[in-house]
Order: C-alpha cells, then sequence, then structure tokens
C-alpha cells in the first residue's frame, strides 16, 4: 500500500510516524515534508497549495490513499479534486470543511442544530461592529471569519481592545480576506479542552482528550501562537463529561451535517470551554490539531490506516479503535521570536540523545536538512512528546528530553500540563 501525506508540520510527522507503523504501508510519500518526516517518507517537493500538482503526483505514482493534514487545501477542495480523478482521500469535502473555514458557517450550524456555543453576531461592516461593541462592552471576542492559522481570535478584555481587534481584522486586514466579515462574540470562563473523533459521515468514534497551550509564554501569558504544547487525557474531561460532549456535540453536529447535505467525513476536532458541569463549543477544525496529533496518536495502540479507511468506506461503525491509558505530554520548541519574526537555517544538536529515551519521540515541525546537518525552518521547529504511565512523568520525561536539545534562540514553556498536575 502506497500512503501520501500533505503537509510539513509536526502534525504531519506524528501521522507519518503512525502510518509507518502499518505492515502493508511500503511507501510513504510526503509534499513537502521536513527532515524529520525524511527518515521516514519521500519527500515530494510540492507546495500544500498547488492542488492540481498534488494530485498528479498521486495518481502517477499509484496512491491509494492521501491523508490530509493542513486545514487550507481542505477548505480549498482538495478531496472533491482527488475524487474527481479516482483517487481514495482522507479529509472532508470543500462544503463540508467550512465547518473550520468559516465560523459564521460553524456558529450559524450549532445555533440551527442546538450544539452549545457563545451567543453571537455577524458583521460585514467595521462600523456596524464597532457601534454594537459601544452598546455591548467587554470582555467579548472578536473572530476573522476566514482561516487564520489560528491567529484570528481576538480576546478582549476593554472595549477599546475590542474596537482595535475590529480595525486590525477588517480595516488593516490582518487576515486578508479572512476578515471579510467577523464575528463578535461573548466570553466563556472556564477550562479549555479538545476533543478529536473519527468520522465516516454518519457514525463517529472518539480520540482521547487533549489539552492545548496556546499562550507564548507561561501561565497563559504573551501573544496567542499556532500551540506551545499539549498533554492527553485532558484531567478537565471525565468519562462522564466525554459520554455528553459525545451525545450534545459531536454526534449532533455530525447529523446537522448530513441533514444540511454536506456529510462530514474525516476529523472533527472540537475546541470546548468547560465551565463545572456546562459544555460550549469555542471552534470546530476538519483536521487533526496540532500539537494535540502529537499527544493523541502516540496514545493510540490500533492501526491508524485502517480507521482512516474506515472513514473513506463508510464502516466507521465495524472499525475498533484501541487506546492506551498511558498519558502523554508534548512540549514545543520554538524560534527566538516566535510567534513574531525569527531566523531560520540555525543547527540543532542533541536530536538522537532526546528520541533514544524511553517512551520519548522527537516530532520535527519547522526543520529541514542542510549539508548533512538538521537545522530550524520554522517557528514552531520541535515537537517533544513523552508517554508514561501517570502525566507527571510523562511531563518530567518530555523536558528531560527537552534539556538533551540545543539550537540558538530556542525557547519552550515550562508549564506544559500544570493544570493536569494541579488537580491530581
Amino acid at each position: 500500500m502506497r500512503v501520501f501525506v500533505i503537509g510539513s508540520g509536526g502534525r504531519e510527522h506524528t501521522l507519518v510516524w503512525k502510518i509507518a507503523q502499518n505492515k502493508d504501508v511500503e511507501k510513504i510519500y510526503c509534499a513537502p515534508g521536513n527532515a524529520g518526516i525524511a527518515e521516514l517518507a519521500e519527500l515530494v517537493p510540492i507546495s500544500v497549495d498547488e492542488l492540481d500538482k498534488l494530485a498528479e503526483f498521486a495518481k502517477g505514482n499509484k496512491v491509494d490513499l492521501t491523508v490530509v493534514g493542513p486545514e487550507a487545501p481542505l477548505t480549498e477542495g482538495i478531496v472533491d479534486l482527488f475524487e474527481s480523478k479516482g483517487l481514495k482521500v482522507f479529509g472532508p469535502s470543500k462544503k463540508a470543511a467550512q465547518i473550520e473555514g468559516s465560523k459564521i458557517f460553524s456558529k450559524e450550524l450549532m445555533k440551527k442544530y442546538k450544539i452549545p456555543s457563545a451567543g453571537f453576531e455577524v458583521f460585514d461592516s467595521a462600523d456596524a461592529a464597532k457601534e454594537y461593541l459601544e452598546k455591548k462592552g467587554a470582555p467579548i471576542v472578536v473572530k476573522a471569519d476566514g482561516l487564520a492559522a489560528g491567529k484570528g481570535v481576538i480576546i478582549c478584555k476593554t472595549k477599546e481592545e475590542a474596537i482595535e481587534a475590529v480595525d486590525e481584522i477588517m480595516v488593516e486586514k490582518r487576515f486578508g480576506e479572512a476578515g471579510d466579515k467577523l464575528i463578535v462574540e461573548e466570553m466563556l470562563e472556564g477550562e479549555e479542552a479538545s476533543i478529536i473523533a473519527f468520522s465516516d459521515g454518519k457514525n463517529v468514534q472518539l480520540m482521547p482528550s487533549s489539552q492545548d497551550h496556546k499562550r507564548v509564554f507561561d501561565n497563559d501569558e504573551g501573544l496567542n501562537t499556532g500551540g506551545m504544547g499539549a498533554y492527553s487525557p485532558a484531567p478537565v474531561i471525565t468519562k462522564e463529561m466525554e459520554q455528553r460532549v459525545l451525545n450534545e456535540v459531536i454526534i449532533p453536529t455530525v447529523k446537522a451535517m448530513e441533514k444540511e447535505g454536506v456529510p462530514f467525513k474525516g476529523i472533527l476536532y472540537a475546541g470546548l470551554m468547560i465551565s463545572g458541569d456546562v459544555i460550549n463549543v469555542l471552534e470546530f477544525n476538519g483536521r487533526f490539531g496540532d500539537p494535540e496529533t502529537q499527544v493523541v496518536l502516540p496514545r493510540m495502540n490500533s492501526d491508524l490506516v485502517s480507521a482512516m479507511n474506515a472513514c473513506v468506506d463508510g464502516t466507521l461503525a465495524d472499525e475498533k479503535i484501541v487506546w492506551s491509558e498511558n498519558p502523554a505530554t508534548c512540549v514545543v520548541m520554538a524560534s527566538g521570536g516566535y510567534p513574531g519574526k525569527y531566523e531560520k537555517g540555525i543547527e540543532i544538536s542533541g536530536l538522537d540523545e532526546a528520541n533514544a529515551l524511553e517512551g520519548v519521540t522527537v516530532f520535527h515541525a519547522g526543520t529541514k536538512s542542510e549539508d548533512g546537518n538538521i537545522v530550524t525552518n520554522g517557528g514552531r521547529v520541535l515537537g517533544v512528546t513523552a508517554t508514561a504511565s501517570s502525566v507527571k512523568e510523562s511531563i518530567e520525561k518530555a523536558y528531560e528530553a527537552v534539556s538533551k536539545i540545543s539550537f540558538e534562540g530556542a525557547h519552550f514553556r515550562k508549564d506544559i500540563g500544570k493544570r493536569a498536575l494541579e488537580r491530581d
């Protein structure tokens, strides 16, 4: 079997790593990939936005299954394109990917089908949004409608911050077309957690819960990032809460999409806010999270390729998916300056020593090979993941591995998983 993975980050390295464990997979390709992926797959120099070239490659190389990592090609319709050429591909159609590609689509779907979520208003003019904010006040959340690489959600503590956020999104166009429309949403209090599910359009199966750390600095301070680390499971998601998320969020959403004539196949990711026994959906994604994938897939004891094929084939109800009880922690090592400006091409050392530790896997995110060395090639450089028999031990192991790795300017949070320890 030949598998083609599209993307170049830590999520894609984790997918390739897990796919490589399937004995029937004889060849893995990855476009464009990174230095870590290169050890397991043949890198293909095609960008994730070159959809026709990607389809041509899959056809020409007799690929049996294509797995799409990032959100942009999904919202651009890569699944529809591949299917039109008779290629098997894992992910939602262009219309179904709107659940992530348009926050307005997602919020209106939740409102229509009574899926719990914060109250909101939609605006296509900056003046109207500001007028509303003058009356509504703060704290409040301002969100760009479209894709903004995880950075289009601005939490505003004051009315002035909210008005500034509207200007940033709609006037200065910080997120380009993603800010043609925006949502002003009530602020929710509580603890965030993520639940990712496999879906075949009718049936779903949950993965273990996880919790991401979005802010760049310890104690959730500083700018929002793509994610500075994660751990799984999230203690705020008890067994009972997990069942409720399944019954009140995941199943109703998949049924809603089917009723709307846009069946959702692939990965449905729910970002949740939990406050006591109240569940609210913050956002949906139509793909694996990053860095959540780096803590969830290492806990998967069954085969990922089989599960993905079952989603595409509509046979997920018959698939037995097995998870380890052992928790996992991932610490992201980032380039100096991230999420702002940063340098590339800085040599990384200590990767072999870190990978040699029991239960540790270093997933590459922004790396490439240069003159026989592995160098930095992005903002988030590595996701250092450790599994162990307790959350505490997995955190300690992850940081032990981090201490073995160095590159100039490297920075990382020192408090990944702290909330889980406080609950113990």
